[in-house]
């Protein structure tokens, strides 16, 4: 029976490389003015293995790696490049600023603006800006002035319905062919004969201008008192949605005379509101002197063709 304390056969063999005397080490160290020395005889359990073997061409100091010299060169030309490009357009960008805001001013000492336009803002069709535009003391006036000439497109529009109901019971399709001729024309009129007149009379304090929207103006009165009314006169008024016709018509239903009446009434509201504005517009016209600069040119005038 093999003894309590025999080696295990199948432990390693311990190898101890500093167990020849030879190869034994003093260290003495110098600790606070005094000297340490020890004296090592090997260091216990240490296993060394072999390190695993190089390839032959790990260090390959003949290998050559290709880096492009040219990379950085050309990426710094692209560069300049792209700078000067750069430059050339911000230059000729100013350039054509400087003579377009030459152009403008030019415009400007002549007299002449220019109008962006941008309303509606959905579709801008006209140029409108009463806020920044028109003097404070004439913005209310200009509203209103504004609010007639919506109204008179309404009131064509409105009109145009109701003639077509009078068609549809038998009235005939010349009354609405007119009453299209009357929107169509009516509207953009409206607009280019007196309602931008006064628009450019207010900012620019123009006599001419203001001249012109009461010669105009005072036809739109005259349309819109006959559009109320509507005399037998054409087609015995019935183009018109006013208040003969919309009695003469009374017999061809409720809906036609309805329609008529609620017309009448709109060509009422839009009469009493021009009047209004060109009562308003006349005072103005008067008290800052617009009035007497007119006649003046108007005896200019009449002395150079009598001349």
């Amino acid at each position: 029976m093999a003894g309590r304390y025999d080696k295990n056969p199948f432990d390693e063999e311990e190898v101890n490389p500093f167990s020849d005397p030879s190869v034994r080490t003093k260290a003495s160290t110098n600790y606070g003015g005094g000297a340490f020395s020890t004296s090592t005889g090997g260091l216990p359990n240490s296993r060394l293995s072999p390190l695993p073997p190089e390839p032959a061409d790990f260090y390959d100091r003949g290998a050559t790696i290709d880096i492009p010299l040219d990379t950085a060169g050309s990426g710094y030309q692209d560069l300049k490049r792209k700078e000067r490009e750069l430059q050339a357009k911000e230059a000729e960008l100013k350039k054509r600023e400087q003579e377009v805001r030459r152009k403008e001013e030019a415009l400007a000492r002549a007299g002449v603006t220019i109008e962006e336009k941008n309303w509606p803002p959905f579709l801008p069709i006209i140029h409108h800006d009463i806020a920044n535009e028109i003097p404070i003391h004439l913005q209310r006036l200009q509203y209103v002035a504004f609010t007639t000439f919506l109204g008179m497109v309404l009131c064509l529009f409105w009109n145009i319905i109701a003639v077509t109901t009078a068609w549809i019971k038998g009235e005939g399709v010349k009354i609405w062919f007119l009453a299209l001729i009357y929107f169509i024309s009516g509207a953009p009129g409206a607009y280019f004969l007196w309602y931008r007149p006064l628009y450019r009379a207010f900012r620019t304090d123009s006599a001419i201008r203001f001249g012109w929207f009461f010669l105009f103006y005072l036809l739109h009165i005259g349309f819109c008192i006959i559009a109320a009314v509507a005399p037998p006169i054409v087609f015995k008024g019935n183009s018109l949605a006013g208040i003969l016709a919309a009695i003469n018509l009374s017999n061809k239903g409720a809906i036609v005379a309805i329609f008529y009446f609620v017309g009448f009434g709109l060509f009422c509201v839009e009469t009493l509101l021009s009047i209004w504005v060109i009562q308003q517009v006349y005072m103005y016209f008067r008290g800052s002197g617009k009035a007497n600069e007119v006649r003046r040119d108007a005896a200019r005038g009449a002395m150079r063709a009598a001349l």
